[in-house]
């Protein structure tokens, strides 16, 4: 790769890392293309040169982040509780290491929720569906007593939304990030384990 594409997929990445965090912070629709110009210390017409619209722009976050997704299905685990702790493990020392992984979820919740999202991109954040994947796990997990007693898809659907929640605040209050205060993985998992949850 030349220094002139270094350079060029630099600037394409700056992009995107301030935009991720403008959607998150401010939404899709109060987020201006002006706006992240501006943040990434360049004109709108360069960042054009990157992404032809900011429907595109969000789009390829979105595509991004459904992909990030897949992080959990592709771990290996010794037994299901293994594959949820191990996610929380992963996710908050990316969180720590990388802070936009924060502003994934939250641009992640937006998308699937709607709200001034152009359909066909909320339509590709609703392609992954964490918490029917994970009722399966569960389900299975039951069976072998790692679990608690109840429907799976309702535990699965209570564990992603704690998620959700947390890293939204996380968000919301950089600051805890920063001093390194997160949610012991413990807790979450207790929301699905028999023992830890007792």
């Amino acid at each position: 790769m030349s220094i002139r594409d270094e350079q060029r997929e630099q600037r394409r990445q700056l992009i995107i890392d301030k935009a991720i965090e403008l959607f998150a912070k401010n939404g899709y629709a109060d987020t201006k293309i002006g706006d992240i110009a501006k943040a990434a210390d360049m004109s709108v017409g360069l960042m054009f040169h990157y992404f032809e619209s900011k429907e595109k722009l969000f789009e390829e976050i979105v595509r991004f982040g459904t992909g990030a997704t897949n992080i959990p299905r592709e771990m290996n685990f010794e037994n299901p509780l293994d594959y949820f702790e191990g996610f929380l493990k992963i996710m908050f020392q990316y969180a720590k290491e990388y802070p936009r992984t924060i502003y994934l979820f939250t641009i992640m919740g937006q998308a699937q929720r709607g709200n001034g999202i152009p359909p066909h991109i909320r339509e590709i954040a609703m392609s992954v569906n964490q918490i029917e994947q994970s009722a399966e796990i569960i389900e299975a997990g039951q069976q072998y007593g790692y679990f608690r007693d109840g429907d799976s898809y309702m535990l699965s659907f209570t564990f992603w939304s704690s998620v959700q929640g947390v890293m939204e605040q996380l968000a919301v209050h950089p600051e805890m990030l920063e001093s390194g205060t997160l949610p012991e993985t413990d807790w979450l998992i207790g929301i699905l384990s028999k023992e830890r949850g007792q």
